[in-house]
């Protein structure tokens, strides 16, 4: 499974806001079993970004 277009645009903006506000990409992760882009920036935000394309942060409660 591939990041769909919709996906693929969402994380080049995510990336490129947090770049935008100095904060350092930790970790970015496709997992190609669920489809979900996985982003873990400057030690304390967490985005995921499904394959429509709509991010969101991840709220620590969802774990």
């Amino acid at each position: 499974m591939n990041p769909t277009n919709e996906q693929a645009q969402a994380c080049l903006r995510v990336c490129q806001m947090l770049s935008n506000g100095y904060r350092n990409i930790e970790l970015f992760r496709f997992n190609p079993q669920t489809g979900i882009v996985f982003i873990f920036a400057s030690e304390e935000l967490q985005i995921i970004i499904p394959t429509n394309g709509i991010w969101r942060f991840l709220d620590e409660t969802e774990f």
